[in-house]
């Protein structure tokens, strides 16, 4: 098996933006914007993973203009002016360094907040008014309020795109306001925003998905972060076959999407085994194969553990990357997005780069607490 990391830092290009190397920094919100503010704290902290030598960030998620959008006080706005100001560093810094970067938006749905318990002071809404299935929370959304989170995740495009950001992502995984409607558990509406099948559930994300490309333009780059896993249920999945994960996909690239964000717990787990065996396609590979999309593959990428051990308390050690190179290796997903070990060291990819193997660092929870 190769261990030659050359494939990973092959410039790539999607619509009008080129990347120097295939390494994206995946959005990990920290929730530490005070008052929802972005600030030179956020900015020296992005700055740095450019200096290190990231193709493309993704920022933290970022909360579009409804009432009841964000889980946590901490969790940075992308709306009104201050916000919006605080968000203009960031990307000023970041191109200063010579780097690429988007900000994911977001919507959080009926999901949660684990750690604190806060809530907003609006109801939480969500596609029926669950946040998981038989647990009823907040609710239903009306065609009304839909239509306006439509005209709020265009908005919020529009304003990135103003900024200078060079991409933006929509966050339609992990349990969210869009996978609320992508999960039948979570859907249970009968109007043309839910139904049956997987096809009609993911009506309400290809309206946003159009909206966003209708306020951004042509070529300027659209990813849309996805996943069958929910933070709800690790087990659930939205697709159990190839021909269903067609079914759901292809409308959101026929809508616009350029690039899938294809989220997974271990980037190694085949996602059909039963197909291809033990060592098949991941879920981003699957992704490329079935949509021709432009495909971001993530999980535990360099490192021992997956990410939701590291919210209970738990390290993880550096582990090498020949699976990840072999499977890039052969083209089985376009680009690889890395999360923890990244907030462990901005140097990451200048280490990996220069073979630095010794110099990379594992992951200690503590990190999760610092903005560095």
């Amino acid at each position: 098996m190769t261990t030659d990391p050359d494939v990973l830092f092959r410039p790539f290009r999607i619509g009008s933006l080129d990347l120097p190397n295939r390494i994206v920094m995946a959005p990990m919100t920290r929730a530490f914007a005070a008052e929802g503010v972005p600030g030179a704290a956020q900015a020296a902290y992005y700055r740095r993973r450019a200096e290190g030598g990231v193709g493309l960030i993704l920022s933290e998620g970022t909360v579009i203009d409804r009432p009841a959008s964000r889980n946590d006080p901490g969790i940075p706005f992308f709306h009104g002016e201050p916000a919006l100001a605080g968000w203009k560093q960031v990307i000023d810094e970041v191109h200063a360094a010579g780097g690429r970067m988007g900000p994911q938006i977001w919507h959080t749905g009926a999901t949660r907040n684990g750690p604190n318990g806060w809530q907003p002071e609006a109801p939480v809404e969500s596609p029926s008014g669950y946040n998981a299935p038989g647990e009823a929370r907040g609710e239903a959304m009306s065609e009304e309020a839909i239509a306006d989170t439509v005209a709020a995740f265009a908005s919020a495009a529009a304003d990135a795109k103003r900024l200078g950001f060079d991409v933006v992502e929509l966050h339609g995984a992990h349990g969210y306001l869009i996978d609320q409607f992508f999960w039948a558990g979570t859907n249970q509406r009968t109007d043309r925003f839910g139904g049956a099948t997987i096809a009609e559930r993911s009506r309400f994300a290809a309206e946003v998905v159009k909206a966003v490309r209708d306020a951004v333009g042509p070529g300027f780059p659209l990813i849309l972060r996805v996943s069958q896993w929910k933070q709800q249920d690790y087990a659930a999945r939205l697709a159990e076959t190839p021909d269903l994960m067609a079914d759901w996909l292809q409308p959101l690239v026929d809508a616009g999407v350029d690039v899938l964000h294809c989220s997974q717990r271990r980037f190694w787990e085949p996602e059909f085994p039963e197909i291809d065996g033990e060592h098949g396609l991941n879920f981003a590979g699957w992704a490329k194969k079935l949509t021709g999309a432009t495909t971001i593959s993530v999980g535990s990428v360099g490192l021992s553990g997956e990410f939701l051990a590291a919210f209970g308390g738990e390290g993880s050690s550096s582990v090498g990357l020949e699976q990840l190179v072999a499977r890039m290796e052969r083209d089985e997903f376009d680009l690889v997005a890395v999360g923890r070990a990244l907030i462990s060291d901005a140097d990451w990819v200048a280490k990996v780069r220069s073979g630095d193997a010794d110099g990379l660092k594992g992951f200690d929870a503590s990190a999760l607490g610092e903005l560095v």
